[in-house]
Parts: C-alpha cells; structure tokens; sequence
C-alpha cells in the first residue's frame, strides 16, 4: 500500500493519502516512455516547407523551342527543374506525414511510469488544496516557494479549472498548472518536481478505475 502525506500551502503536514499503486507504483520503462514522447513530438509536427511540383509551376505552356535543328539540347517545358525558377526535384513536400501511432494503453502507461518515478524519488507533492482568493502571482509564489524548491521546475495539476490560480501563475517562469485531464507525457518530463492538490489525485484515481 502506497501512501503520501499531505500538506497545506504553509508547508505543513496535515494528513495522509493513500495512492493507487497500479497508478503510481509501476516499474519504470526508458523506452516506452521515449516511444510516447516521440509519437508526441511528431504528431504535433507541421508540415510547412514545400517546394513546386512540376505541375505546380506556372508558364510553360509551351515548347520552348523546337526539338530539333537549333544546336541545343531538347526541351519539353521552362517549368522542368533545370530551369531557373522551374519545378523541384526530390524537395520536401506537404504531402509528407509525420504521424507515429501509439496505442492509448501505452500512452496511459507512460503516463504512471512518471507519476511512479516522481513518487519514488521524492518529487511528488500533494496539497490540501490551493484555492487562491487573489490573481497575484506574489500570493502565489509565497505559497510555493515555502517548500524550498530552489528554482526548480514545477508543474502543478488541478482537478478544474481555476481563473485566479491561472492568472496568478502567467508570468511565472518556472511554475505551470494546468488541469490533470491535460497531462501528457511530454509536458510532465519538462519538470522537476510534481505537485497535485489532494482533489486532483482523486480525480486521476477515479479516472484511470474505470478504463
């Protein structure tokens, strides 16, 4: 049975909870977690250079020249590559496709395997709650910066929505929230440390149960 404490926005200790070990104890697992990460990065990848296809090219109706007779070599079309401005040969495309496919029950397990590595090394926090009456990041820097984390990254997950606490962690360069329901991966890689509020494990629990 795995267990964390609980702490409130003082840094205090308040209590116990209990975690689900198919959740947050899993052994961990480099390459699977590469494979999600790159899926990730490629799927989101735009396909922007694109160079002219011979049919893309305009002029060129007609023959340059006649096929024979003139000395020169024969030409078929001022849009053939060797001309300037003509067509490109073997030149990127938007018709590639980056995509990588990834099943969602690898997807889910990279997902535990870095709640369970941030578990195992310390990392992870869980807060009573973190309601913020005001939307200023001075309230909430206070507020985290108790727990002693000497500038290292933190990423803090909710279970709603919340303006205030949005808001007040915008200009903050090394502190993001962002709802549970948005994790990936990726984006949890990106930091330190893990804090949850004590709703939003429930939320992640109550969740990952019914699949």
């Amino acid at each position: 049975m795995l267990k964390t404490k609980i702490y409130n926005l003082e840094a205090k200790e308040t209590g116990e909870l209990e975690l689900n070990e198919k959740i947050f104890g899993v052994k961990i697992n480099a390459p699977v977690i590469q494979q999600v990460v790159e899926a990730h990065l490629a799927n989101r990848r735009q396909v922007l250079a694109h160079t002219k296809q011979i049919g893309e090219v305009r002029g060129g109706g007609k023959k340059p020249w006649k096929q024979k007779g003139t000395g020169r070599a024969r030409q078929g079309s001022i849009r053939s590559p060797q001309w300037k401005g003509g067509a490109v040969t073997f030149g990127p495309t938007k018709d590639r496709n980056f995509v990588k496919k990834v099943n969602q029950k690898m997807k889910q397990k990279a997902l535990f395997m870095i709640f369970s590595d941030r578990f195992n090394e310390q990392r992870l926090t869980v807060l009573e709650d973190l309601n913020l009456t005001s939307k200023k990041t001075k309230d909430l820097l206070n507020s985290i910066s108790k727990f002693n984390l000497n500038d290292k990254k933190v990423l803090i997950g909710i279970d709603k929505v919340n303006e205030n606490i949005l808001k007040a962690s915008k200009n903050l360069k090394n502190i993001k929230i962002m709802p549970v329901s948005s994790f990936n991966v990726y984006t949890l890689l990106k930091f330190d440390n893990l804090f949850l509020t004590k709703k939003a494990v429930e939320k992640i629990i109550k969740h990952f149960n019914k699949i």
